[in-house]
């Protein structure tokens, strides 16, 4: 019996494994850090001064 159960652990872990590679949960978004945060929060507001709007072109035409 001890046998028995040993082999069907082993492939029922297996079976799991390959289910989880197969069918992969939906990835969390990759962890910043508070520091990049603020860099990138920071770097946003200057581009968007320095880019023009598209809409008040298309409107001077």
């Amino acid at each position: 019996m001890n046998r028995r159960k040993k082999i069907k652990s082993i492939l029922t872990k297996k079976n799991k494994q390959a289910n989880l590679k197969a069918n992969p949960k939906k990835a969390k978004p990759k962890y910043i850090s508070k520091a990049e945060r603020e860099k990138m929060e920071a770097a946003e507001p200057s581009e968007l001064e320095s880019t023009p709007l598209l809409s008040d072109e298309t409107t001077d035409q």
